[in-house]
């Protein structure tokens, strides 16, 4: 089968693999239609590795895929072949102590379809767990349905943070995790949302998303742009979703009394000289995440309903052939893209 491989920083090249095994016992295999491109594939493939994890080459990576089950394994009885479904990229045990309590998402034994464990979703079929396959509308696009992923960790970030109504949120980075924290973030009540970024396309995408307030930091400070907003109070929840020291430490200066800060972006190295002065003297709660637990079925209702357009979101699509084309067009900032999903077969 075809499939997109990394195979050196900054470099794609379309190759064959082996296909996957047939489905047994309580597995399904997908056909994969469609994989939308994430902030970590660019770490791997900007920077060579992503959150302490160096890239191996070649690697498959894509962890947010849609699809249509092909084949069913023995005891598989929810799904069948034709239906359409999305995909969770972390196979978890079920057995350890995070999985018994519901945190799935810190599983001790995940095994992450997405490049350095095992090879990720930028090729034609794939075989997994039948409970890896979440089914979806008949009427959801394949590149919609590749919303499903990251819509899920807002939703997670969301459940950790606790945002009560009239709540004023900002987020740090107009990226398509900062622009689902937006839109996520009305819908759950947020009385005021800002949002901040430097590409004038993203913030433009932003008010049409739910913002308030878009602020571009290359021509204003966001603290101040935040402060001048609450009337010198801050901002109840900032959503770093930039991971960099420009945005951790101005959500430290920018947050309530008593606030919260969650850190969704991955760094690109270890951030040094955070200024946890600004943070203890709010008493503000630092919180991070690990991807999402069990928010997939939320995540799918809010775009079946239309709450979250995520067909807005999905600004460049690109085939297989070229998959190449979009990972540059996203590590150049190009054309205005948001959202790029490269659409598999």
């Amino acid at each position: 089968m075809q499939s997109a491989q990394l195979v050196a920083q900054r470099t794609i090249e379309l190759r064959e693999m082996p296909d996957p095994p047939d489905p047994g016992p309580g597995e399904v295999t997908v056909r994969v239609r469609a994989v939308g491109i994430c902030g970590s594939d660019m770490h791997y493939y900007l920077e060579g590795g992503c959150a302490g994890y160096p890239a191996r080459y070649p690697s498959v990576l894509g962890h947010e895929p849609a699809g249509e089950v092909i084949a069913v394994g023995a005891g598989v009885e929810d799904l069948a072949a034709g239906v359409r479904v999305a995909i969770e990229p972390a196979i978890t045990c079920g057995r350890c102590e995070f999985c018994r309590a519901g945190r799935h998402n810190l599983c001790e034994n995940v095994v992450f379809l997405g490049g350095v464990q095992e090879p990720g979703l930028l090729r034609e079929y794939a075989t997994m767990p039948a409970g890896n396959a979440v089914a979806i509308p008949a009427g959801m696009s394949y590149p919609a349905a590749t919303v499903v992923e990251p819509l899920a960790v807002i939703l997670h970030a969301l459940e950790l943070t606790h945002l009560e109504a009239g709540e004023t949120v900002a987020v740090m980075g107009a990226g398509p995790i900062g622009l689902l924290a937006a839109a996520v973030a009305r819908l759950a009540g947020a009385g005021r949302f800002i949002i901040a970024d430097r590409l004038g396309p993203r913030l433009a995408l932003a008010r049409e998303m739910g913002a308030d307030l878009a602020v571009d930091i290359s021509r204003e400070s966001v603290v101040e742009a935040i402060l001048d907003s609450t009337g010198g109070k801050g901002a109840h929840l900032i959503i770093d979703a930039a991971g960099k020291p420009d945005s951790l430490n101005p959500a430290l200066r920018a947050v309530r009394a008593g606030g919260r800060v969650v850190l969704i972006g991955i760094p690109s190295d270890a951030i040094t000289g955070v200024d946890l002065h600004a943070a203890m003297h709010r008493e503000a709660a630092i919180y991070t995440l690990k991807r999402s637990s069990h928010n997939d079925h939320a995540a799918i209702h809010l775009i079946e309903s239309g709450k979250i357009d995520a067909e807005k979101l999905v600004s460049h699509r690109f085939p297989l052939v070229r998959a190449d084309c979009a990972f540059s067009t996203i590590a150049d900032y190009a054309d205005g893209v948001a959202k790029a999903v490269v659409e598999v077969c």
